[in-house]
């Protein structure tokens, strides 16, 4: 189910962190649904490239160390990166490094959103880079275990290092060129990382939705999912929060009851399968869970079949006889049109095709890496979504132990070895308090993820900003002409950041020519 939702969303910023179980799996689906629908829209508007379109974006592949820390092993493979010099001014001018997350970076990464869309006003050189595993940057020998080992965030900043390194020689740019990074989701901590562990080679940041701490449990997500589906600034209520805690609970009553009860509920949620394993249903229950957290997640994005507005009217019977419609029905509708648009005939759920499916070792021809990602976390950042709250509207299937069970039944990872991974990793990179200077980190309240990222400034380079009603990297995508006011004032403050940022590089260039 993991698996559908993702489709909705996109590999380049949008695809959902969870961890793989089948509700992820829907998250991640819906995640590249939306980034694909917004590329195609990019080019059905016919963007104005000027001069020499024809030949961008430029794609072009870095040899890169399989092992870094370890001199010894001379190991290499391909790296695949994007390069827009459309606006480049030329040698001294600044860098724009967009870093890829968990899936394959296209070329939209250095043609649309940002950074590509802030390149103009400076002259810059955008160039971005897919993440080591993912895409096409797959090493030679697939992903066994013992390739996997050299997957984590550290491996991937440094490629980043190295990739600049090779970067200024292959273009010829400046030493004294400033280069900012720019990411959204898992990519956002990894551009905040990069300035924190490499402050002399990258100059600033700006981390969007960047989740930077780990987190083994992480209700938190249905607290803020629970809080947005009675927002009423984007069309939520309380009677909208309650009909989802109606429709699951009737879900969880019809699965009890077994028999044609079960049948019927298999027939209206459109489901792949039988419900009569408990892991399954436990399943079930989590893929309509990651459904409505999708909803939330990238409420009012391009591409998403549903806003949260959308899915309250039918879950309130909006449109129709509210005498004859129930919560239910509502829930049933949502499934129908995600389903929909993303060309799936069911709803997958199985566990055991879940485990199945995660085991295999060959790449996917798809831009969704899931097995890297889960191995990623289970071994750094964990981001298992539950709900065990007494607030969350949903069922609490499934439990935290059921999604630990992946990593012990894929990669052969014990619960307590995650859980020492996720404390490693805060350690590492300071969880919230990173500590870094020269770094935005841009959220959107409605994101659930804005909990896991740094929220309120901790110094006086270290920025923050918060967008009211902001959903998920929503800064990151195209301008459209319905973007909330407050969208357009958060993309200013960004604009005016890397203002500042730049004249204080300018006038650091000056000083060293003196």
């Amino acid at each position: 189910m993991a698996v559908w939702l993702a489709r909705w969303l996109g590999p380049l910023l949008l695809v959902s962190l969870w961890g793989l179980s089948a509700p992820a799996s829907l998250l991640r689906r819906l995640g590249e649904h939306i980034q694909q629908f917004q590329e195609r829209s990019a080019q059905g508007l016919g963007l104005s490239l000027g001069p020499g379109a024809a030949a961008l974006p430029k794609v072009g592949w870095l040899e890169q160390l399989l092992d870094p820390f370890n001199v010894s092993n001379r190991r290499s493979f391909l790296q695949r990166y994007w390069v827009n010099d459309q606006h480049w001014v030329g040698q001294d001018g600044p860098i724009f490094l967009h870093l890829g997350g968990e899936g394959s970076l296209g070329p939209g990464s250095v043609m649309r959103g940002h950074p590509a869309a802030l390149a103009p006003a400076w002259g810059a050189l955008v160039i971005s880079l897919e993440h080591r595993f993912y895409g096409l940057s797959i090493p030679a020998g697939g992903l066994e275990m013992a390739q996997l080992r050299f997957l984590s965030s550290r491996h991937a900043l440094a490629d980043v290092v190295s990739a600049r390194l090779a970067l200024s020689r292959l273009f010829n740019i400046s030493s004294s060129s400033p280069w900012i990074c720019f990411g959204g989701s898992y990519a956002g901590s990894l551009a905040a990382w990069a300035r924190l562990k490499f402050p002399h080679l990258i100059f600033a940041s700006v981390a969007s939705s960047a989740p930077v701490r780990a987190v083994l449990d992480f209700s938190e997500y249905n607290d803020v999912v629970s809080r947005s589906l009675m927002s009423t600034a984007i069309g939520g209520s309380l009677e909208c929060r309650a009909a989802v805690s109606v429709a699951f609970a009737e879900v969880e009553r019809r699965l009890r009851s077994g028999g044609a009860a079960q049948a019927a509920l298999r027939t209206e949620l459109s489901a792949c399968g039988p419900l009569g394993r408990a892991e399954n249903q436990a399943e079930l229950l989590g893929a309509l869970q990651a459904l409505v957290g999708g909803v939330v997640q990238y409420d009012g994005q391009a591409g998403a079949p549903l806003s949260v507005r959308q899915l309250c009217g039918l879950l309130l019977g909006g449109g129709g006889n509210r005498s004859h419609s129930t919560p239910y029905c509502g829930l049933r509708r949502a499934v129908q049109i995600v389903l929909h648009s993303l060309g799936q005939k069911c709803l997958s759920f199985s566990r055991a095709e879940t485990v199945a499916q995660l085991r295999s070792t060959e790449p996917q021809l798809s831009g969704v890496g899931d097995r890297q990602w889960l191995y990623q976390t289970c071994t750094e950042f964990g981001f298992y979504v539950t709900c065990e709250n007494p607030r969350c509207p949903f069922s609490q299937l499934p439990a935290l132990p059921s999604q630990l069970d992946l990593c012990e039944q894929v990669f052969g990872l014990s619960a307590l070895s995650v859980a020492q991974a996720v404390a490693q990793t805060n350690s590492y990179y300071g969880g919230q308090t990173p500590g870094a200077n020269q770094v935005l980190f841009v959220n959107g309240d409605t994101d659930p993820w804005h909990v896991l990222s740094v929220t309120q400034a901790l110094g006086s380079s270290e920025s923050t900003l918060l967008i009211r009603t902001g959903s998920h990297c929503l800064d990151m995508a195209p301008e459209r002409p319905s973007d909330s006011p407050s969208l357009r004032l958060g993309r200013q403050n960004i604009f005016q950041q890397l203002q500042t940022w730049l004249k204080l590089a300018k006038e650091s260039q000056i000083k060293g020519e003196v």
